[in-house]
């Protein structure tokens, strides 16, 4: 009984792919064959009837010399001609072939279109529920964020007093301490792996609570955001490292080429990707320069008091690797 399973024949021609058979001798070795064969009689028959004039050796030597040239010459381009049109047919021939395999496998194309439109749509459809998965994945992992990031008890309890009012140009920021410990803030500036990672989510929920950390992790959460939009994704990057004096010129208030080696981020698709962002798009553009400013007050503070080990953990975070990648694009580093 036959296997239905088994796929129809290729509307191909037959013996399409197979290597050329000899088909015996060609008209073209038999016509050179015959012109040789009347071209020796002719050589022949001039040397019979030509009458042999008086003995000489160095003429005879001469004679014998053009009577080879004048047999072998015309031989060597009758079978020259004859191998040219040997070449001719076969080239004619795999021309042949190659266009009927050009026609077979259009014609299979179009014959098995049809059938694969069927398995292509259950592929999509799996595809969407998959990405549907995903998306409610990070819908629950945006809606953890944003319980931490405005939770009432911390509102209340960062709100100020009525009675001591700030002035609006005072970033209270800048002159309040972080009592965030230092791996935390590293924890939170690379944001959770995945998930499942416990540990960086809670590290996350501490530093939301923090005055200081929660400002450049809001920050650096908006761009994070808005750069995955054009595909850059700070896991793609690998920038140079800097040496721990760099970064402490850096929070002693250094800034453009003393620092250069802070920018450490030379893939060019995401500089040009950024690079147009930034010229583009205004949101895009003031949620970078906020973040840079955010980056530049609030990583300087911890940079003062870091050990050379905290800063080269803080130089491989998603939020730093940002900070690379729009320093440079804003000039930060120029």
């Amino acid at each position: 009984m036959a296997d239905d399973s088994v796929k129809p024949s290729l509307p191909t021609p037959l013996g399409i792919y197979d290597k050329p058979r000899d088909t015996g001798v060609a008209r073209a070795d038999v016509i050179a064959a015959v012109l040789s064969v009347v071209w020796m009689l002719m050589v022949g028959g001039f040397f019979v009837m030509v009458p042999r004039g008086p003995q000489d050796g160095a003429l005879d030597a001469l004679r014998g010399v053009m009577i080879l040239i004048a047999i072998v010459m015309p031989l060597s381009m009758i079978w020259v001609a004859a191998m040219a049109a040997r070449s001719a047919r076969v080239m004619r021939e795999e021309t042949q072939r190659l266009r009927a395999a050009m026609d077979g496998m259009r014609q299979a194309y179009i014959a098995q279109k049809h059938d694969r439109s069927s398995a292509m749509e259950r592929s999509v459809e799996k595809k969407l529920d998959e990405i549907a998965a995903a998306a409610r994945k990070t819908e629950t992992t945006l809606a953890t964020f944003t319980s931490a990031r405005h939770d009432p008890a911390d509102e209340a309890a960062d709100a100020p007093l009525p009675a001591q009012p700030t002035l609006a140009l005072e970033d209270p920021s800048a002159e309040t301490p972080s009592t965030l410990p230092p791996q935390d803030f590293i924890a939170a500036l690379n944001f959770p792996e995945t998930a499942e990672d416990e540990e960086g989510f809670a590290a996350l929920r501490r530093a939301l609570k923090d005055r200081n950390a929660s400002q450049l992790v809001q920050a650096a959460q908006d761009v994070l955001t808005l750069l995955s939009q054009d595909g850059i994704y700070m896991d793609d990057l690998r920038p140079d490292r800097a040496r721990p004096e760099i970064w402490r010129s850096f929070a002693q208030g250094q800034r453009g080429r003393p620092i250069a080696a802070l920018g450490g981020v030379h893939d060019r698709s995401p500089l040009a990707l950024a690079a147009g962002r930034m010229k583009q798009d205004p949101i895009f553009r003031d949620a970078a320069h906020h973040f840079l400013r955010k980056f530049d007050q609030i990583v300087s503070q911890f940079v003062e008091s870091a050990t050379d080990a905290q800063l080269a953990q803080l130089a491989d975070t998603r939020t730093t690797r940002a900070f690379m990648l729009l320093g440079r694009v804003a000039g930060t580093f120029d």
